[in-house]
């Protein structure tokens, strides 16, 4: 008589022996490929997920370096990695990352994540492509280049900055005061919008959206990401209404009514939505909030969290505090109480700059930028397959010792004259703003409201932290509590 053995699985057992089958798939398929393609060498993590939670718990902390450090040890300044559901090479290599940010449409077109895709918009400013993104980058450029910022943003600037700083007393969180001028000053700029109810509504919906960049794009999975859809959408009504509203002005002004007519002279508004609606290109209303939601998230969140990290970090280095105030009570002290700053006080700022520089170096609130290779690119030995994920990495370049001496530590004396960076090309190494086609448009607008922003911090306030508070980096650069700080007028310390 046979005796027949019975072999009986748990569902647990199966999913496991499966989960080992998969991951062994996974690892030979891409040592495979990478033979083939002679990939710069790395890691794809566990199946789907890759190394993605690795990155996130990095930066999820004051110290994310760990991340990247750990693998330019093992791999060299280029490894492969999966991010975010693709298979990605990160570049920490300043000549590599020049390449890729001048390579785009031959080499590589710009990519980012779904949801950062979903939230700002087809029509989005970074998402434009081709000839149509040179010349609305450029438009974007002449909004805000010295000539303008000289003569007409410089007023609204001081004026706006003054305004917040006014009602500052005892306890303050400064990154959601930051927040506040730095979203008056986009408004005021894009759509010539002064402070109100409206705006400040308009604001708090946009908080959301912002919190929704690096999420699963799917409502279902994703409370943040279904969040953010939702005041994204709202967004896009409030938007849709002024520029629905500017649009039946122009349409008056061209019909030849000459008693309207004179009326809108009066109110003619020369700001960026005037110049979108103008145009040869004939956007639709789609179009134009699309761009108005990116440069507002662009003009909007990483300036305030400029401000409130070079507040941070002046107040953790004394001396340099005591400098940049030293700095600008001559400039005050040269003014009628209450006279607005000029051009030539903003010129006449040198260390402010430095401490501004050094800001954007340690804070780096672009910490790089993703791209999609459009060919097989050849790289320091290896090859970047057409197809694959790329990450110019800049915060890595400005945390390399190599570059930068004692390079994670704040220290703003490093970029007076007589510092020299250690490398062969500086413009490769100090990208805080990008690089190549996608330079930051408002690169120099950032810097002028910074600067203001300190002058008025400095020369009104002494402060302190109010309690201990970290700076993480994901989903965005910022403090886990927005740095609250004690703040009191200086003319009450002299009085005391």
């Amino acid at each position: 008589m046979t005796t027949t053995t019975h072999y009986h699985y748990s569902d647990e057992t199966l999913f496991i022996s499966l989960l080992c089958l998969s991951f062994l798939s996974f690892i030979l398929i891409h040592r495979r490929r990478a033979r083939r393609h002679g990939l710069p060498p790395g890691s794809q993590g566990i199946p789907f997920v890759g190394e993605t939670l690795q990155l996130i718990s990095a930066y999820k902390t004051e110290n994310p370096e760990p991340f990247i450090d750990e693998r330019v040890g093992r791999y060299g300044p280029v490894f492969t990695t999966h991010v975010f559901g693709e298979p990605t090479v990160f570049s920490t290599d300043p000549d590599v990352n020049r390449l890729i940010l001048h390579g785009e449409g031959k080499l590589v077109d710009v990519s980012y994540p779904g949801s950062i895709s979903n939230l700002l918009g087809k029509h989005s400013l970074l998402l434009m492509k081709g000839s149509l993104h040179k010349r609305m980058h450029s438009l974007t450029m002449s909004f805000s280049n010295p000539s303008i910022l000289k003569d007409h943003l410089l007023f609204d600037i001081d004026r706006l900055v003054r305004r917040n700083l006014r009602s500052w007393s005892d306890r303050v969180l400064l990154m959601e005061e930051a927040k506040k001028i730095t979203f008056e000053l986009a408004m005021k700029q894009l759509m010539s919008l002064d402070p109100s109810e409206w705006t400040e509504r308009v604001r708090k919906e946009y908080v959301l959206v912002i919190e929704g960049f690096f999420t699963v794009p799917l409502p279902l999975f994703s409370t943040t990401y279904r969040r953010a859809i939702q005041a994204r959408t709202k967004v896009a009504e409030a938007l849709s209404l002024v520029v629905r509203e500017r649009r039946k002005e122009v349409e008056v002004s061209s019909a030849g009514r000459e008693e309207e007519k004179d009326k809108k002279k009066k109110k003619k508004k020369n700001d960026m939505l005037a110049a979108l609606l103008a145009g040869d290109e004939g956007f639709s209303d789609e179009q134009i909030v699309d761009f108005l939601v990116a440069l507002l998230v662009a003009g909007y969140e990483t300036t305030s969290t400029s401000m409130t990290l070079a507040v941070k970090f002046l107040t953790d280095t004394p001396l340099a505090l005591a400098q940049l105030r030293e700095e600008h009570d001559q400039i005050r002290a040269k003014k009628k109480e209450g006279e607005a700053l000029e051009w030539s006080d903003y010129k006449s700022m040198p260390f402010t700059q430095c401490v501004v520089n050094e800001t954007l170096r340690v804070a780096n609130i672009i910490g790089g930028v993703f791209r999609r290779a459009i060919t097989d690119i050849p790289v320091k030995g290896y090859v970047i397959p057409k197809g694959w994920k790329v990450f110019a990495s800049f915060r890595a370049v400005h945390m390399d010792q190599d570059h930068f001496k004692d390079a994670r530590t704040f220290n703003p004396w490093r970029w007076q004259v007589n510092y020299i960076i250690r490398a062969a090309s500086p413009g490769n190494v100090y990208t805080p703003f990008g690089g190549g086609g996608r330079l930051c448009p408002g690169y120099e607008l950032a810097r002028v409201e910074l600067s203001v922003f300190l002058h008025h911090l400095v020369t009104r306030f002494s402060w302190e932290p109010a309690e201990e508070d970290k700076l993480v980096f994901f989903p965005t650069t910022r403090t886990q509590k927005q740095y609250p700080i004690n703040v009191r007028r200086r003319d009450q310390d002299q009085a005391a």
